[in-house]
């Protein structure tokens, strides 16, 4: 092996084997999410250890379009890509030896460059380290298996099982139901270890063809990675199998939505103990503290959290997602869940964020509403013991209204980073603007001849 192929992690070096690397994907998580990057020959990778792509990457929208810059003139300068080679994986749906390495954006002066949703998440991680903190997040991923759909203009459809029907709904945790596509969880298994993932359990959620994976806890930054990776991973396997795997928040009319649920827990550096439970098992005011934050902040931080129009469908009564900002223990209709567990598992569950948004930004927004909460020290609302869903909810009811929100919370924005919030705005501003052009179905079928 040569020098570079040696400081690759464990399980990108068992998939290589004795075999030669053909191609490696320097790659980038744009705003949405989407891999950005460049593919070369392994050899050429190898004699680089930077590589050029300009910054406008991170104004483009998700249907291609460009956002204005809200920094002024748009000149498209070079960013300069350093491969972080901890996260080298393999990408094992390809014909050849192939790897993919997430790379940090760094400016021309070596500076991390602010609008990178990776160095927006470390940046918020680093506020918890200089306090002494290290977070701890554990992500839940939700996603539809869904039949080919190459039509836009018709609706999605679940897909076609092993026994010849469409997957059928209200089958939560039926390992029949998971039988019917088995084939895809099999590829998903073998794509993960390949890649040197761990899957904490996959189950079968409460909509047709809906999958949810639960993976280990761990670093924030980490846990991102992996999610980046897994989106990809979970897609090449769909269409292995005739399907589409889909991300987003609410995919099927009817049908409960996707979400990315975030289990938080802060430990103490020095000493690796939970801040959330004291020495007797209790749980301490840093844990009130925390819920605070989130019950104060997270009205501006659903813009990152649920990003595209489609996202609020998903905020409907009754169909397993939350509308409110209520906190309850073990209450699954409350947005803020306090798991069962012992003291040193002490955790909060964030239900509100969507599968959607891109994982860098969801876990950095969830973990800077945390975060000024512990800074605040305000005590949170009184816990909800009952049905919240009844409860008077104080999340926006569309993008329009909580990129309004966002503006207006200047601390959640500086722990962000003012620079990405701009231009966070300027690209989801953009996108709302495309999306209220264009004219329904709903609107022809009941505005064109009645009104």
């Amino acid at each position: 092996m040569s020098d570079w192929t040696d400081r690759l992690p464990e399980a990108a070096r068992s998939y290589i084997g004795d075999r030669r690397v053909d191609e490696v994907e320097c790659i980038v998580s744009d705003i949405a999410g989407v891999a950005r990057g460049k593919a070369m020959p392994a050899f050429k990778f190898g004699k680089q250890t930077s590589f050029f792509l300009p910054n406008s990457i991170f104004l483009q929208t998700i249907t291609g379009e460009w956002a204005d810059n809200p920094s002024g003139a748009f000149t498209e300068p070079d960013m300069i890509l350093i491969p972080d080679y901890a996260t080298a994986t393999a990408a094992p749906w390809t014909a050849d030896v192939t790897l993919q390495v997430i790379h940090d954006a760094v400016d021309q002066q070596g500076r991390p460059v602010p609008v990178s949703p990776r160095n927006v998440l470390r940046r918020v991680v680093e506020l918890y380290n200089a306090e002494g903190w290290t977070p701890i997040v554990a992500p839940e991923m939700e996603f539809f298996l869904v039949a080919r759909n190459i039509d836009p203009n018709m609706p999605v459809m679940p897909p076609m099982g092993r026994t010849g029907r469409r997957a059928a709904a209200k089958q939560a945790y039926s390992m029949s139901a998971v039988d019917e596509y088995g084939k895809v969880i099999d590829d998903i298994y073998d794509f993960a270890e390949a890649q040197g993932f761990e899957i904490d359990g996959i189950l079968q959620e409460g909509g047709a063809g809906q999958v949810e994976i639960n993976l280990a806890h761990g670093d924030p930054v980490a846990l991102a990675d992996q999610i980046f990776f897994f989106k990809r991973l979970i897609r090449e396997a769909a269409l292995r199998h005739d399907c589409f795997a889909t991300f987003m928040a609410k995919p099927i009319e009817g049908e409960p939505g996707s979400a990315m649920h975030i289990h938080h827990s802060v430990v103490e550096t020095a000493t690796d103990l939970n801040i959330f439970s004291d020495a007797k098992g209790g749980e301490t005011e840093a844990f009130l503290h925390f819920i605070a934050g989130m019950q104060t902040h997270l009205p501006a931080a659903v813009a990152l959290l649920a990003p595209y129009v489609n996202s609020y469908r998903r905020y409907v009564p009754d169909f397993a997602a939350p509308i409110n900002l209520e906190w309850g223990r073990d209450n699954r209709t409350t947005g803020l869940r306090v798991p069962i567990s012992g003291p040193e598992a002490r955790r909060l569950e964030n239900r509100l964020a969507g599968m959607d948004c891109n994982p860098y930004l969801g876990l950095a927004a969830s973990l800077a509403c945390g975060y000024l909460g512990l800074k605040e020290r305000k005590m949170p609302q009184p816990e909800c013991t009952g049905d919240a869903y009844m409860s008077e909810t104080d999340l926006p009811y569309n993008l329009g209204d909580a990129l309004d929100l966002l503006e207006e919370n200047a601390a959640l924005r500086d722990v962000l980073g003012p620079e990405f919030c701009g231009v966070y705005d300027s690209v989801k501003r953009n996108e709302y603007k495309e999306f209220l052009q264009v004219i329904s179905p709903w609107e022809r079928e009941h505005l064109l001849l009645n009104v």
